[in-house]
């Protein structure tokens, strides 16, 4: 069997290397699937909301609601559906009955009232969607297939954002709480779910490797797919030309789904593999920190955004496989203003505004920063085209490399939140408030989400109310009218809504695509020899 080693990249994941922790692949067995996407920083899937962490989740944990399809509907999993009371805040859902834990433990109400209480005290990643709105006090269990939760206030999204919930099994975390941690620190490099595939914690190696088994007594069954994967393989592999390389080899059966179009055409050269092509609802952003020197001038902003080659980017490196986003709300998406200009490439403009930036007494001589995702070349291209641009109007702009979960930790203050930063906010649950409301509400600073740290009374009051709307024509322009503002304020630099490309082997059959986890659902999926 052939087997080949690749190293991880730089930071973390080359100590880990040098300490003998290497990614080890073998060409894959007709009945193994080597998934070569991202896993999330831990395993813990209340630690934090992102990209790998719902591609993981999906298929080791169970949600009362998924999404489904493209564009994505909700539809009900572990439960089989809910009312609203009169009031609009009494939310009652029936569960299944006969749902197994990998344990063999029974699912029940208690499971999923325990779940959301952890996830309001642990007070990260999914528990931003629901804080504002749900005391654990307001959740009750009246029997076993019957969860009621009483909300503080009225607000339209609740039932949207329940995908971002796994149930969680409390006998398995229960005890391996440790000083009041609800479990984090057990739970992060373990599973305590009921998914449609089981973990094999003893070859997890963290943020590089994992592998998981099938779950043969998984409640939804396995008639849908004649062919079902025995054995999943996740593998991180670092370097995109590394992971491509794998990929048109037969090592791996897929890439992330940040595929760089120079690498597209290699994948459809290639005998071995293709490549999907899917509408999202990804919005790429580089966040500029607007409490930071600067930053915190808007002219400063304004300069920033007019300085950015759009055009060039999307056309040129993209070769058109996505489409311009004025603002924060995917353009596929109500709450997105139709009427909404963009930001245009013009340097004159951007010298402008640098000019008055300099006379308001903002240093725009220093040098400032931008930090990519050293695994992701749309990130490091990016970043590369602003700073060719700010050159000619005489800013300095440094590009640091890092990774995702130390980006996401440096978020938590706005003295660590890098001057820049380039990422994506992806579809975790189908509503404006998935992007604009956590992105620009000042009450989620502290989150990778807000991480521009921008401040705007007026804005805070829209986006308040129209969460607490269950009538979408009365919500839709209030989150008009926020955009806006904050396109005006120029608080960020919004790019473009993604087509997402992702690399799959020619033996791999069933993908199937939601936003949600970027088609990672390993239930659909069989594989050919």
């Amino acid at each position: 069997m052939k087997r080949r080693t690749f190293l991880m990249g730089t930071g973390a994941a080359v100590t880990a290397a040098a300490m003998g922790n290497r990614v080890v692949l073998a060409q894959p067995m007709p009945d193994e699937l080597v998934w070569a996407d991202d896993l999330p920083g831990n395993l813990d899937p209340y630690s934090v909301s992102d990209v790998p962490m719902q591609g993981y989740m999906i298929n080791v944990y169970d949600t009362l609601y998924v999404n489904k399809e493209n564009p994505p509907k909700l539809v009900p999993w572990l439960a089989t559906g809910h009312s609203i009371g009169d009031d609009g805040l009494t939310v009652t859902f029936k569960l299944r009955e006969g749902v197994k834990f990998h344990d063999g433990s029974p699912l029940t109400s208690e499971d999923v009232v325990w779940s959301f209480g952890r996830l309001l005290n642990v007070k990260k990643g999914p528990a931003a969607a629901f804080l504002p709105v749900l005391d654990i006090n307001g959740i009750t269990a009246p029997d076993p297939t019957t969860v009621v939760f009483k909300l503080k206030q009225p607000y339209a999204p609740f039932v949207a954002a329940f995908p971002l919930v796994a149930i969680l099994n409390r006998r398995q975390i229960e005890p391996n709480i440790r000083d009041n941690d609800w479990g984090q620190a057990w739970l992060a490099s373990n599973s305590a779910g009921s998914g449609c595939y089981i973990p094999d914690i003893s070859t997890y190696q963290p943020v590089q490797q994992l592998d998981m088994k099938r779950n043969h007594d998984h409640f939804m069954g396995w008639s849908h797919n004649n062919s079902p994967i025995e054995t999943v393989r996740r593998r991180t592999i670092m370097e995109t030309t590394t992971r491509v390389n794998a990929l048109i080899k037969g090592d791996v059966d897929c890439t992330d789904s940040y595929l760089p179009p120079d690498q597209v055409d290699r994948v459809l050269a290639s005998k071995t593999a293709t490549v999907t092509k899917n509408q999202t609802m990804r919005v790429m952003v580089l966040r500029m920190n607007n409490k930071k020197p600067p930053f915190d001038n808007r002219n400063f902003r304004l300069a920033m955004s007019h300085a950015f080659n759009y055009k060039g980017f999307i056309d040129g490196v993209l070769k058109g496989y996505a489409v311009r986003n004025a603002g924060p709300i995917p353009v596929n998406l109500w709450g997105a203003p139709s009427n909404l200009a963009p930001y245009d490439f013009n340097l004159d403009t951007a010298k402008d505004y640098l000019a008055k930036a300099k006379a308001e007494g903002a240093p725009v001589e220093r040098e400032i920063e931008i930090q990519i995702q050293q695994h992701l070349a749309q990130t490091t291209q990016a970043a590369q085209i602003l700073q060719q641009s700010l050159r000619k109007i005489g800013v300095n702009l440094k590009i640091v490399a890092n990774l995702w979960p130390q980006l996401v930790s440096s978020t938590a203050k706005a003295d660590t939140t890098p001057d820049m930063w380039a990422h994506w906010v992806s579809a975790y649950f189908i509503d404006p408030e998935n992007w604009i409301g956590q992105m620009y509400d000042s009450q989620f600073h502290g989150t990778w989400k807000a991480s521009c740290w921008y401040k705007n009374d007026k804005v805070d009051a829209l986006l308040r109310e129209a969460r607490h709307l269950d009538d979408q024509a009365k919500r839709q322009p209030l989150y008009e009218e926020a955009s806006r503002i904050i396109v005006a304020d120029a608080a960020d630099i919004w790019i473009y809504n993604a087509i997402e490309l992702r690399g799959i082997s020619n033996r791999l059959h069933g993908f199937e695509f939601t936003p949600i986890g970027s088609g990672a659902d390993y239930r659909t999926m069989s594989l050919t020899s």
